[in-house]
């Protein structure tokens, strides 16, 4: 059997102490973007993306604002040296954005690479060779001066190569791969090294050094603490863009990235949703987002999350989680019903004080910023619902503003409909329930017409009379009542017809379904028998009073499917 205490730390913390990183609680500015979708990504897919599908991807990459895109590895594949001869030739690279290749430490791959970028305006030219202590034994076998000179020279060729096509601007950038498994005192040793080859060839070379965790190996923390270390003792740390590149193993890849941007790192290396081999890297969509949280301009626009989406698992075949942050299809989905209930207050509370600033409970966002609508994503009905947000669904979608007094009973109603369905309800399935039961409910009782007239000094008051037809277990009565208001009036006639009404009124109250003159009115009636039980009604009409009938009759019918009208 095998056991933890096989594992053991394979990490290597700086040697003296890096936590400036620590007295920063916010990210303050984007970094430099470079999505790696088409290389990392795409080299991660069982099926690899054709070349027309890394060509659209390519363009809606473009499209979300990346000014980096990292296309292949052109001198190892003879697809990606044709993806990018195409780019090139077809001239699809905009004059803002920079195509990066990666290339390994060898001369004819790197004469390659440089052929392949041939009438290419800018470019990044990515060189890497493996540092790490398990990389170093177990695979190339060799010593630590072997490695760096792996390193050097193929930057020195890099160097001549570079003169031999003065018409493109050329970054170079180096990796030390498996950065997070490498003594990081030999990690700093070798990307000075590579930094003073190209230097001393031009000074005025653009230089990325990127701190692959290839592995995630350690807790976040430590990742930020070598990355500071790092950025602290680069050479010509001005000129250098410190690029950061971390992989998902330990689920960490997030945290570990915003750490690293805390603690130096200017540029981030990453693929949409995390997409990667192994657990993936990076998920930029996410890192980009938080940010957005905080107030930050990210310079990527996942304005509308749904296409990004789609576009993504059409391109790679892969599938977006349904809680993935910000694009899932239910992370802002509220089940819960005390959940619901705060939501459904904050938003009306926002919209009743005309709020710009988004502070909703349990909404980090405002999902319409990523194209998401409150409807049909943030109140969700199932059995673990409740009223607040069957309430919500109903007047968001349907205009009906539910009485307080009203939505414990309509909620729990709901609720198990769903429960026994055992399905979430689709709004339309809420109003059904609620239709059926509530809204004008004519059996067995029915006021098919009814007038008004006003009359005073009724008890001191203007009061009312009522002339109406009633149908009542099939048999039509006229009767006539006065009262001290409709509602009232309608009471005392039914009290001339042969059968017994015996109930109170609780409450009553009414609103428009819309501002449309031709718009229909909704009325809520709540009686109580003599057992003190309730019953609302809920009434609609074009005309409001007619609708206040209708609810009479409503909440009378389901009092009678206990009770039953008795002669």
């Amino acid at each position: 059997m095998r056991h933890y205490d096989r594992y053991q730390v394979g990490y290597f913390p700086p040697s003296e102490p890096c936590y400036d990183w620590v007295k920063k609680d916010h990210i303050e500015k984007a970094p430099r973007w470079c999505s790696v979708d088409l290389r990392d990504g795409n080299q991660a897919l069982i099926v690899p993306m054709s070349l027309q599908e890394k060509v659209d991807f390519f363009k809606y990459l473009v499209k979300l604002g990346f000014k980096e895109i990292e296309v292949g590895f052109p001198a190892a594949s003879e697809t990606e040296y044709t993806f990018l001869r195409k780019l090139v030739d077809d001239n699809m690279v905009p004059d803002d954005v920079m195509i990066q290749v990666l290339t390994q430490s060898r001369k004819h791959i790197i004469k390659k690479t440089f052929d392949s970028l041939v009438g290419v305006k800018k470019a990044v030219v990515h060189l890497y060779n493996s540092t790490s202590v398990a990389q170093r034994e177990q695979v190339f076998r060799k010593e630590k001066p072997e490695i760096i000179k792996i390193a050097t020279d193929g930057a020195h060729l890099m160097n001549e190569f570079a003169e031999k096509y003065p018409d493109t601007d050329f970054t170079f950038e180096y990796s030390p791969e498996s950065f997070t498994g490498t003594e990081v005192d030999f990690a700093l040793e070798i990307c000075n090294e590579v930094i003073d080859v190209w230097k001393a060839a031009d000074p005025d070379r653009k230089i990325i050094i990127n701190l692959p965790s290839t592995v995630e190996m350690s807790m976040p923390h430590v990742y930020a603490s070598q990355v500071e270390f790092m950025s602290k003792n680069l050479h010509y740390r001005e000129d250098v863009s410190l690029s950061i590149h971390p992989h998902n193993d330990r689920g960490c890849a997030v945290a570990a990235a915003e750490l690293a941007l805390l603690a130096g790192g200017d540029r981030i290396e990453g693929t949409l949703f995390g997409n990667g081999e192994r657990t993936g890297n990076v998920d930029i969509v996410t890192m980009a987002m938080n940010m957005f949280s905080h107030g930050v301009v990210s310079g990527l626009n996942f304005s509308n999350m749904p296409e990004v989406v789609e576009m993504y698992e059409k391109f790679t075949d892969m599938e977006v989680p349904p809680r993935q942050p910000y694009s899932g299809k239910l992370v802002f989905a509220a089940f819960s019903g005390s959940h619901q209930d705060a939501i459904s207050k904050g938003m009306r509370f926002h919209k009743e004080n005309d709020l710009y600033g988004w502070s909703v409970p349990y909404l980090l966002i405002d999902p319409k910023d990523v194209g998401r609508e409150y409807e049909a994503d943030v109140i969700r009905i199932n059995s673990q619902s409740g009223k607040g947000g069957v309430a919500y669904i109903l007047e968001q979608n349907f205009g009906y503003a539910i009485p307080k007094e009203m939505r414990e009973e309509l909620g729990y109603m709901v609720k198990d409909v769903s429960d026994k369905a055992h399905k979430e309800l689709s709004p339309a399935e809420v109003y059904q329930v609620f239709a059926k039961e509530y809204v004008n409910v004519f059996k067995p009782i029915d006021i098919t017409d009814a007038t008004f007239r006003k009359v005073s000094d009724y008890k001191s008051n203007d009061g009312y009379i009522v002339d109406m037809v009633v149908r009542i277990m099939d048999r039509e009565y006229s009767l006539e009542g006065v009262g001290n208001g409709r509602l009232d009036a309608v009471r005392n006639a039914l009290k001339q017809s042969p059968y017994t009404f015996d109930y109170k009124f609780i409450t009553y109250s009414e609103h428009a379904l819309s501002s449309e003159s031709t718009s229909k009115a909704a009325s809520y009636v709540c009686i109580e028998d003599a057992e003190g039980d309730q019953f609302w009604g809920v009434g609609i009409h074009e005309d409001i009073i007619l609708a206040s009938v209708n609810a009479l009759v409503s909440a009378l019918n389901r009092q009678n499917r206990r009770d039953h009208f008795v002669e």
